[in-house]
């Protein structure tokens, strides 16, 4: 059972300049969508940052709205919330599948995300993950996009070049 396990956590980073989270979620199940929210705030004022909040219709529009705000907006990193609970449709897997795979997608560009969003078999486990008192996995989504937001700070200034010289340089003879 996995809430009998024991996690280890990575301690908040520190910054030396503000940092500007978006948390983007899909409160299709308003209460577990509110408590996600209410752990990723807390996680975000604990690490220093400051959190704009956007509700979309569902988890499959919170890629293409981190993907815009990443391209329109000025945040330093995304946090993406929502809840899938299994029906009896395979709608289930397109949700959690697709959902999941933007969000890789837009990471794999360099978007700072933390993935809150749950995919569980019941109502139940929902509320357990999503309670801050208990897994708080919306405050862990927070986190892992301020870890990210850190990584890409310490990786900013570095630029290796592709082999190529910039046209002012000549071509050597």
């Amino acid at each position: 059972m996995a809430a009998a396990e024991s996690h280890y956590s990575l301690p908040l980073p520190a910054f030396d300049k503000p940092v500007k989270l978006l948390v983007v979620v899909a409160p299709y199940y308003r209460d577990i969508a509110d408590a996600l929210v209410a752990g990723a705030r807390a996680t975000a004022a604990a690490g220093g940052a400051s959190v704009d909040l956007v509700e979309v219709p569902g988890a499959l529009e919170i890629p293409a709205a981190i993907g815009m705000a990443a391209r329109l907006a000025d945040y330093d990193g995304f946090v993406a919330l929502g809840c899938v609970i299994r029906g009896e449709t395979t709608h289930y897997d397109t949700v959690c599948n697709d959902s999941s795979r933007g969000l890789t997608l837009l990471g794999l560009q360099g978007t700072c995300i933390g993935n809150g969003i749950l995919t569980v078999e019941t109502r139940e486990q929902a509320v357990v993950r999503a309670d801050p008192a208990g897994q708080d996995k919306g405050g862990g989504a927070a986190a892992a996009a301020l870890h990210l937001v850190a990584l890409s700070r310490k990786w900013a200034r570095r630029t290796q070049g592709m082999g190529f010289l910039p046209a002012s340089a000549g071509i050597p003879s």
